[in-house]
Parts: C-alpha cells; structure tokens; sequence
C-alpha cells in the first residue's frame, strides 16, 4: 500500500499514533491501518473476521493490563492521522467520491472500535468471574476449615489478611439471604475498610450470611459491622448478628465463625431480645450443648415436677424465662407478659412449691436458670 500511496507508511503512522496517545505501544493497532485503507479503497464494510480480529485485540490488551482508554485513544490517533493518506481519500476526484470514502472509513473505524471495546469487556468479565470464583473457594475453605492450612494462610495473603495473626469473625442473619457483591454486602465493606483501613479486614458471604473477618485489634469492628448491616437494611428489617471470640490462624477463623453463627442460632431458638450477641457471652449455653443427655437430665429433674400444675408447665415455664430475660424483676417480667405483678408473684410462688426451688437461694436460682433455658433450646416439654 505505501508504494503505491505517497505518504503512506503504516509504521510511521503508528509510530506517531503511539506518540500521540501518550506512548501506548503501537502493536496494539494491530490490523486496524490496513483494514482502513483496504476499506477507503473498496468503500466497503468490515467483515466478520477482521471484527474478529479486532475483538481478539480488545481481549489481550484486557488480559496485559493496558487501560482500555489507552488503547481506544491509539486507534483514534490512528485514524485522524491515517486520514489525509489513505488510498480512498488521495485517490479522490470529486467532492463525492471524497464523501462516500469518508462514510466508508469512518463507519469501519466505529465497528472497529465498537470491536475492540466488546472483546476488552469480555476479556474482563471473564477475568472477574475467575477472580470471583477463586475469592469465593478461599472464602469457603477459610471458613469451614477445609483444605492445607499453610496453603489457606499463603492465599489470605492475596485478599489482604495475615493469619498469623489471632482474627474473630462476625455473622449477620436477616429473614433473605445475602448475595455476595449485593447493596448490602458493598455497603458494609466500603465502610468498614473506610473505617478501619483495607488490610486484614475481609466482608464476604458464606450459607446466606454476610460475614466480616477481622483483627479483635480493630476496635469497635463488630459494632460497626452490625450498625452498617442495619443501616443498609433499614429499620425495623429482621437482624441477628452474632460474634465470635477471637482465636490465632486459619483454623482460629473457622472456630470463631461457628461460634458467631451459633450464637445467631442460639438467639433464634432462646428468642433473645438483642440484636447483637456474642459468643463469649453465651458460653454457658453452648457448654450445655455439647452435653444434650446432661442437660436433658438437668431440665427433667429440675423442671419435671411442673407438669403437676393445671394445664401443664408451659405457663409456668414462659413465667420463669420471662423473669430471668427482665433480670429478675417481678414488675418487669409483668410488663414482658402482659400480665399483673401479683400474677407474676403467684406463679413464682407456684414453681417454687412444685419444683422445692427457692429463687432467693443463688445457687437454686442459677439451678432454675440454666434449666429454664435448657428446656428453651430443647423444646421441652414437647420434645
């Protein structure tokens, strides 16, 4: 083409293209000066393979990293200066020859450029879902504990978090699953890593919770995570966040996780009242747990003597949940019941002759206590 065409000289136009958009390398171009003058010679269009081409080059300027703006601004370069040279353009004899070569070329350079923009984006999405997809199998093997822990610690160091380091990790659990990369889930991260900086703080979701993992040195991380959780929520939304202790390495994050979630499902069964929970707190219950036959015999040889009450023990047993969740406060369990003080006081006096049980005693007191909520987390006495 330059031997026939004075002035047209394809690395020479690059090489000022290049120059032009800021030192973006010419190679990039590509086929895009060729496929301009075979289209202002032919007054043709674009066919499928050189779009394709013209893809091909969108996705490996993606995949090396060069800004797509740059990589725009070179072909447009290109063209203004390809212009006055190229065959269609020179070869002109009247304004309408001249006119329809400038239709042709410009109606090519925007496919071309369309081209080149759809195969970068596709470049991208693809990288997204891989990097989404690695995010999201790290995510799990971190939480569940799954997989070579030194291999987990080497990755958490690609997401910005050092295991070495002692983490706890904290849940949030609403009447709808949250989706990772939803409002709620960018919400919370964005303003976490605000508050307390990019480094060692993770926000991911894991079983329909929205999770946040971090250092217990970032004071005030877990209310902040769940005043963020409810603000995107918005009031009166359903809200249960639960949060873990903290424990040292990749196997210290799983534990903290199962105890934050415990916890969530703890408040669920027991009904607690507070949004927030935290797993050093509720020791005594999960303790209880882990010994389902003791605690059944606890709850039975404390409690059992209240199926002699008319109508069974389910009142009695609400009477004392209510009593202990009011801090032991007759006028305020009324108030949680919808009943009068002297009912409260009445049935008080009820359990203690049936069960022998005298709630002025702390150790019979805490006795009742722990049985009462036993009997909550077991269903008894349906179960």
């Amino acid at each position: 083409m330059s031997d026939h065409v004075p002035g047209f000289d394809l690395e020479d136009i690059a090489a000022r293209a290049s120059a032009d958009a800021g030192g973006v390398p010419a190679r990039w171009l590509g086929e895009y000066l060729p496929l301009l003058a075979e289209v202002s010679r032919t007054l043709g269009h674009l066919g499928g393979a050189a779009l394709a081409r013209m893809r091909e080059c969108g996705e490996t300027a993606a995949r090396d990293g060069i800004p797509l703006r740059a990589v725009i601004d070179v072909h447009l370069s290109a063209t203004w200066l390809a212009w006055p040279v190229l065959p269609g353009i020179v070869g002109a004899r009247r304004a309408q020859e001249l006119r329809s070569a400038g239709e042709a070329i410009f109606r090519a350079a925007d496919r071309s450029v369309g081209a080149l923009v759809e195969g970068y984006e596709a470049a991208q999405r693809l990288e997204i879902r891989r990097e989404e997809a690695v995010r999201r199998e790290f995510v799990d093997d971190l939480l569940q504990g799954s997989g070579d822990r030194g291999a987990v610690a080497e990755r958490a160091a690609r997401f910005g978090l050092r295991l070495a380091a002692a983490h706890l990790v904290c849940v949030a659990r609403t009447d709808r699953p949250f989706q990772d990369a939803g409002p709620v889930a960018r919400h919370v991260e964005a303003a976490l890593l605000s508050a307390f900086g990019a480094g060692d703080i993770l926000v991911a979701t894991k079983d329909g919770l929205l999770v946040c993992v971090a250092p217990p040195r970032a004071s005030g991380v877990s209310e902040a995570f769940a005043t963020r959780v409810r603000q995107a929520l918005g009031p009166g939304a359903p809200l249960r966040v639960g949060v873990g202790r903290a424990h040292e390495g990749p196997g210290g994050v799983a534990r903290s996780f199962d105890e934050a979630r415990s916890v969530v499902a703890l408040g669920r069964r027991l009904e607690l009242e507070q949004e927030v929970l935290y797993a050093s707190e509720l020791l005594v219950l999960q303790v209880l747990l882990r010994d389902e036959a003791a605690i059944r015999e606890l709850v039975e040889a404390v409690l059992g003597p209240l199926r002699a009450a008319r109508g069974g023990p389910a009142t009695l047993l609400e009477t004392l949940f209510a009593y202990f969740a009011s801090g032991g406060v007759a006028t305020a369990t009324a108030t949680r019941l919808h009943v009068g003080v002297r009912t409260v006081t009445y049935r008080l006096d009820r359990i203690q002759r049936l069960t022998g049980y005298d709630l002025s005693r702390p150790i019979q007191r805490h006795a009742l206590e722990t049985a009462t909520l036993g009997a909550r987390l077991l269903g008894w006495p349906e179960t």
